[in-house]
């Protein structure tokens, strides 16, 4: 049975964290463009930590704002982009502010 010095010990835990940041997958981005006054895709199965892009091809301005306040783009005119990071697992409901009925959702786990 080999021994454990302290040399191999220290070495043990140095290469911990390496090992761990390189089993995580890189983020990931996805696209959602805004489009006769609807989001597609309407749904989004993403993981913690990725990030969406909103887009709005329509003449009219929009946002995309999660309906508990976790984030919000802001004012989006015609192709204007507005981007949010997912930094926690759930369910995220979002709508445009300024037309209601226009809804998507975000699940993030």
């Amino acid at each position: 049975m080999p021994s454990l010095t302290r040399r191999t010990a220290l070495a043990a835990l140095a290469t911990a964290p390496l090992a761990l940041i390189a089993s995580r997958a890189a983020a990931a981005t996805y696209n959602v463009d805004i489009a006769n006054f609807a989001f597609a895709p309407a749904t989004l199965d993403i993981a913690v930590g990725d990030t969406v892009i909103f887009t709005n091809s329509d003449g009219a301005p929009h946002t995309a704002t999660a309906v508990d306040g976790s984030f919000d783009t802001g004012r989006l005119n015609r192709n204007d982009s507005g981007q949010v990071t997912i930094t926690a697992a759930g369910t995220y409901d979002y709508i445009c502010t300024f037309h209601p009925s226009m809804k998507g959702v975000i699940t993030a786990s």
